[in-house]
């Protein structure tokens, strides 16, 4: 089956890129993390400790193990939410199921207050959950409603609009956290507010896909008497093994795992790093994100440019080259807040091509009827579920307490993604999906 491109449609889509991007600004990158903590920090004892489920952890790791917990679940949920998807009738009412679960647990953060720090975590791990699997969701429609050569359009204007509705929502949570006093309230309600903004804001623009979006029947049906979401997990188990017949596909995906979980590192690191070693207060840090949000919708839409005069894989590969370039200018020259600046937006510059592109490349080396699967497979190293990168340098960190070292060491990702990804044959990768 064909993709049919409808621009209504499309615009739908679109939409829902700009509704679930304020989860990822609002509360993963900037207010959950701390507020969540400060939480902790407030029921522990004199030790410093909490004891969720009973197990003792230091109230200022209780934010990184929850992360890291997050990507686990994911790893388990992913999955199975794609192989349901491409077997079910109803892939729209899907995508709005779970960004309805994941609103409304966001938006339940509003009753986050001194001592339920275990609430928040539950409440997170909820949201995160359905925001990973309804990603999934969102990015099997891409070749449904895009034809192949309008891939690269399509992919790079979604990721852009999806900063700019992250952003503008973020910069109206920035203004209020920075204006509470004023307004007569506490900073804590202030959080407590943007927490719940996001919630809102991702189930309200949602009604815009469910509008839009067309469900298509699918092209695999259970075989007769097995219900389809029994008959869904069955193929997922055949999808793993049968992987290893999609070579190039696979070496793709392992190439993504290695950069990608690279460029969340930085993102999710970038402001640790300006806190730590260059001493900026928070409103810097904050400035800095807002950068690279803003100059991120610039670079996914001058990258899609370039990749048509040079392909999407060349342009990939010119991002990862430009990231080695970045690693190194933060370890050898960046001291002052203006380099920090200047650090963010080209970080922004380099963060919407590569993700952008990447997305709409792998769209085209995946099997039919199996869309959902092969995106479940991708989104566990996408947005917010990177895991080997911040290991990676908490324990460069750990031997040799020095942030500029530690941020460099993540060029090893970028070089080793780089060299898989050159080897990628796109050409093959098609044909040996279309078989």
């Amino acid at each position: 089956m064909g993709a049919t491109y409808s621009k209504s449609e499309v615009r739908g889509w679109y939409a829902y890129d700009w509704a679930n991007s304020a989860f990822y600004t609002t509360v993963v990158t900037l207010f959950l993390g701390p507020y969540l903590t400060s939480l902790a920090r407030g029921a522990a004892d004199a030790n410093g400790l909490v004891y969720p489920l009973g197990i003792p952890v230091s109230a200022v790791s209780l934010w990184p193990y929850l992360v890291s917990l997050a990507v686990v679940l994911q790893v388990g949920i992913l999955p199975v939410a794609g192989a349901i998807a491409d077997y079910g009738h109803r892939k729209r009412e899907m995508l709005g199921a779970l960004a309805l679960i994941g609103s409304i647990a966001t938006v339940a953060m509003f009753w986050l207050t001194d001592g339920r720090y275990m609430f928040g975590a539950v409440l997170f791990l909820i949201a995160n959950s359905a925001f990973g699997a309804s990603i999934v969701v969102y990015n099997s429609f891409l070749p449904e409603i895009a034809p192949p050569e309008e891939r690269d359009n399509v992919s790079s204007r979604g990721w852009g609009i999806g900063y700019i509705g992250g952003g503008l929502l973020l910069v109206l949570n920035l203004l209020l956290y920075a204006n509470a006093d004023t307004l007569g309230i506490s900073q804590s309600l202030a959080v407590r507010v943007s927490l719940a903004s996001a919630g809102l804001w991702w189930a309200g623009f949602t009604l815009i896909p469910m509008a839009t979006l067309v469900n298509r029947k699918p092209q695999k049906q259970p075989e007769a008497g097995k219900h389809y979401i029994v008959a869904a997990l069955h193929q997922l188990v055949d999808t793993v093994k049968e992987i290893r017949r999609l070579p190039m596909t696979l070496r793709f995906l392992c190439a993504y795992l290695l950069y990608n979980d690279a460029i969340q590192t930085v993102i999710t690191l970038a402001a640790q790093f300006g806190q730590e070693e260059l001493k900026l207060p928070v409103s810097a840090l904050t400035t800095g994100i807002l950068i690279a949000q803003f100059v991120g919708v610039v670079g996914a839409l001058g990258f899609n440019e370039i990749a048509k005069r040079v392909g999407n894989k060349n342009a990939v590969l010119t991002t990862l080259a430009t990231y080695c370039g970045v690693l190194g200018y933060g370890y050898a020259f960046v001291s002052t807040e203006t380099e920090f600046y200047v650090m963010a937006g080209l970080i922004g510059a380099v963060m919407g091509g590569s993700q952008a592109l990447s997305r709409s490349m792998y769209s085209l080396m995946i099997p039919k009827g199996h869309e959902a699967e092969y995106f479940a497979i991708y989104e566990i190293s996408d947005r917010g579920t990177s895991w080997i990168g911040p290991l990676f340098f908490g324990l460069a960190l750990q031997f040799t307490g020095n942030y500029r070292i530690s941020i460099l060491s993540l060029i090893v990702f970028f070089i080793a993604g780089f060299i898989l990804l050159r080897g990628v044959d796109l050409q093959r990768a098609q044909a040996e999906a279309a078989r």
